[in-house]
């Protein structure tokens, strides 16, 4: 069994002995909740460990918000680990998928063919490492949406979750809608956390299940600004306003 070691104090209180890999890892709670941020503390660890990792931020038009938040939070300059990182923007008008930079590719991810495709172009871009490919996507929730391809993603990304072992898989997914069928890859995935924020913005984190390590289940604060904390609601808003009315006409 290979467990990766992490390197926040507050993670460090609910996982001892860290996370197994491969294994695949929901994050779930309110929109809004943090959840994206606490994704980057696991994804900071990997890095540093030497592993690699595939970008899928549904929610964020680039890489930036993600860059920012892992240089202030975590200490990782993600320059610094540029042939460990790939990037996919999700572009829902497009037919497949084009690179349109170093490293950084925009695909339409609500077709399952071009997500599997993708994500094996994404892994081919970068340097093979001991620990392997972590694929880490936020609001995946947003890929429910769409009254065409809901089913077949649905379906797809549970598939994923459960039997792909080629690689570590980590999605934050929101359960302000479909809670119903996001539960059903909340049951598939080998580890299922939450998150929740308080009126005052406290941000708090539990986990629910683990695979092969021991865990706490008591709730922890994580210990993130205001400010950021308002950026990540601010974005959450702005996707509900713009791009959840056309994927809710494809």
């Amino acid at each position: 069994m290979d467990t990766l070691k992490l390197e926040e104090k507050w993670l460090q209180e609910t996982l001892p002995e860290g996370i197994v890999y491969p294994s695949s890892t929901v994050i779930s709670g309110p929109g809004g909740s943090g959840k994206p941020l606490v994704e980057y503390a696991f994804v900071a660890s990997w890095l540093k460990a030497g592993g690699s990792v595939i970008s899928i931020p549904l929610q964020y038009p680039t890489m930036e918000m993600g860059k920012t938040a892992l240089k202030d939070l975590y200490r990782v300059d993600l320059n610094d680990y540029e042939n460990h990182v790939s990037y996919i923007q999700f572009e829902p008008d497009m037919d497949k998928h084009e690179e349109i930079g170093k490293n950084t590719i925009k695909a339409n991810l609500l077709k399952p063919e071009v997500w599997k495709s993708v994500v094996e172009t994404a892994n081919n871009m970068l340097e093979p490492s001991e620990l392997g490919t972590l694929v880490f996507g936020s609001a995946l929730n947003l890929l429910l949406f769409s009254p065409t391809y809901r089913q077949g993603m649905l379906n797809y990304i549970t598939e994923v979750i459960k039997s792909d072992k080629s690689k570590s898989y980590m999605f934050s997914v929101s359960t302000s809608a479909f809670a119903d069928e996001i539960k059903q890859w909340e049951e598939a995935a080998d580890n299922l956390m939450f998150t929740r924020m308080e009126d005052d913005m406290s941000l708090f984190f539990s986990v629910c299940r683990m695979k092969e390590v021991p865990f706490s289940t008591e709730e922890v604060k994580v210990p993130i600004s205001e400010k950021q904390l308002d950026k990540i609601k601010e974005i959450a808003h702005a996707t509900r306003s713009k791009i959840i009315p056309k994927l809710s006409r494809i």
